[in-house]
């Protein structure tokens, strides 16, 4: 009998019913690196569960369908009435309502919460980026709000519960809040100087009403928003940071006209939108005109999620290249086994696991909150938001190209993981924004020079060329004038040197090697996969098996 044609063979099966958490070892070891002994058995089965979640086929599936369903914007009831209002896929209230309960938003109120949630947030991410934004900005405005005891001491139990409560109600009544962000207008984007906004003072102390516009507005649906608006007098105090309720004490809606929500090339079930203050009600949040500094806590915090969400999206892209060439068969093989595929695979395993590597020691340093620890984050921060955001794209690439046509095919999910990788370079900043930040880090903050080279000084005498990029690096550092033309190249070199001892000081022999090989030491071409054959790349191919 003729064999059917409809036999299917030399597939790669579906990588589901895994654990996401367990399966990443980088990640595995950088969590029990960091974190308080005490704490690893609680953490450990907080996140393998998370991991086995994550992984399971049904919550894939509700990844699927709220990326394929995005949120639809309500602006008036039957009657004519405004209702402002965005729905969701019952999918996106799921995943949304599982980050919430796994502790995402609640990293302030727990001991050695950001790398525990930090590595759930990475492992998170990669089921559906799209719920990750009202995570990122609730758990973010934590810091923005402490510039005001009062209002951090009445809203931050409700930013850190663990209860996802999505009806529009006072948030008094209400055991858990999400929060979105509004800086940007379409005049100045991330120039908010220029915003036009302005906030006019009420007769209560410290309320003000708002009139002007947001060009991106994160997570419309939220229950609050920080954001900026010119006070004082014709707005001469300058930019100053309010919290605008989306319902009122009263269980009135505030005036938050949505006006569209964005057509956005990825990140298409969360909702990004255009509102309209007229007459809004705010609440100031720290002193007129210092709403830069005051929110610039939720900018920094954000930015490290834009870090873990890259090395999210880099670690489930490497995840599957790998797993596909560990099934599929080609000229006479495995996929897995021919030289110049494992040199490829293992380039992208070292990205992912140096993204990840610095992403937690990036969180570490804010559970130590010691004054050098937070001097390092100055620096470190945006140099790793800028360098680690840039790889994400060619990365999630590069791996789908390993899966050949295969990979090209919305099934696969690889081509959301690829529409996805540029935003977090272009989220709360873009790439000059993070690299002019980075010089006036060197410019006006030497504390964060000295805790940045402390930290990479822990590695010299372990690896040459680390130490030769080291030394590079101080003589590029010893002339800051006239820099601004160079500061993208400062930013990398800062940004790898560090990645480069981290891996020395933690990662295996062959992991660091080709790190040091490649990216310090120049043996490397310009695209990925042109790693020195020399190196033990089965080993470092291995290491980044998604096997739990």
């Amino acid at each position: 009998m003729a064999a059917s044609t409809h036999t299917v063979t030399n597939q790669a099966p579906p990588l589901v019913a895994y654990d996401l958490y367990n399966a990443d070892r980088a990640l595995v070891e950088a969590v029990e690196r960091h974190l308080d002994p005490a704490l690893l058995d609680g953490a450990r089965d907080e996140l393998t569960s998370l991991g086995h979640t994550s992984g399971s086929a049904q919550v894939q599936k509700w990844g699927e369908l709220a990326n394929e369903n995005p949120p639809k914007l309500r602006t008036h009831d039957r009657y004519g009435e405004r209702l402002d209002e965005v729905e969701f896929h019952p999918s996106w209230h799921r995943l949304l309502g599982k980050g919430v309960s796994a502790g995402l938003t609640a990293a302030w109120s727990r001991p050695g919460g950001h790398v525990r949630r930090a590595a759930g947030f990475l492992v998170w991410s990669q089921v559906e980026a799209g719920n990750g934004c009202p995570l990122s900005m609730t758990h973010a405005a934590v810091p923005a709000l402490r510039a005001d005891p009062a209002l951090a001491a009445e809203w931050e139990p409700r930013l850190t519960s663990t209860v996802y409560d999505q009806d529009p109600r006072p948030a008094a009544r209400k055991a858990g809040v999400l929060f979105g962000m509004g800086m940007t207008e379409k005049q100045g984007g991330s120039d908010v100087r220029a915003n036009t906004t302005v906030a006019r003072p009420l007769a209560e102390d410290g309320t003000y009403e708002l009139t002007g516009h947001k060009w991106f507005c994160s997570a419309p649906m939220s229950d609050g928003f920080l954001v900026l608006a010119q006070a004082g007098p014709a707005g001469q105090e300058g930019p100053t940071c309010f919290l605008v309720p989306r319902v009122l004490a009263d269980g009135t809606r505030n005036v938050f006209r949505i006006q569209r929500l964005k057509d956005k090339l990825g990140n298409r079930s969360n909702a990004s939108a255009e509102v309209e203050f007229d007459g809004t009600w705010a609440r100031r949040v720290g002193d007129e005109g210092r709403g830069v500094r005051t929110i610039i806590g939720m900018v920094a915090a954000t930015r490290l999620d834009c870090v873990l969400g890259s090395a999210a999206l880099m670690r489930q892209a490497v995840a599957q290249a790998v797993h596909h060439c560990t099934y599929r068969e080609a000229f006479g093989g495995r996929l897995l086994d021919k030289p110049l595929m494992r040199n490829v695979l293992a380039d992208l395993a070292l990205e992912s696991e140096a993204a990840t590597t610095l992403g937690l020691r990036l969180a570490a340093a804010y559970d130590d909150g010691g004054e050098r620890e937070r001097a390092f984050l100055r620096l470190a921060v945006p140099a790793a938001k800028y360098w680690v955001t840039k790889r994400c794209t060619p990365v999630v690439a590069e791996a789908l190209e390993c899966l050949g046509g295969n990979g090209y095919v919305e099934e696969s999910g690889m081509p959301r993981l690829l529409r996805e990788s540029p935003l977090n370079s272009i989220w709360e900043g873009a790439g000059n924004v993070q690299a002019l930040d980075v010089l006036r880090a060197l410019q006006r903050e030497p504390a964060a020079l000295d805790a940045y080279l402390r930290e990479v000084g822990l590695a010299r005498g372990a690896d040459h060329r680390l130490d030769g990029a080291i030394k590079d690096l101080l003589t590029d550092l010893a002339d800051l004038g006239g820099v601004e033309g160079r500061a993208r190249r400062l930013a990398e070199r800062i940004a790898v040197v560090l990645q480069g001892s981290l891996l020395v000081r933690f990662a295996p022999p062959e992991v660091a090697d080709a790190f040091c090989a490649s990216r310090l030491g120049g043996d490397w071409g310009t695209s990925l996969g042109t790693l020195p054959h020399t190196l033990d790349l089965a080993s470092v191919v291995e290491r980044a098996r998604p096997v739990s």
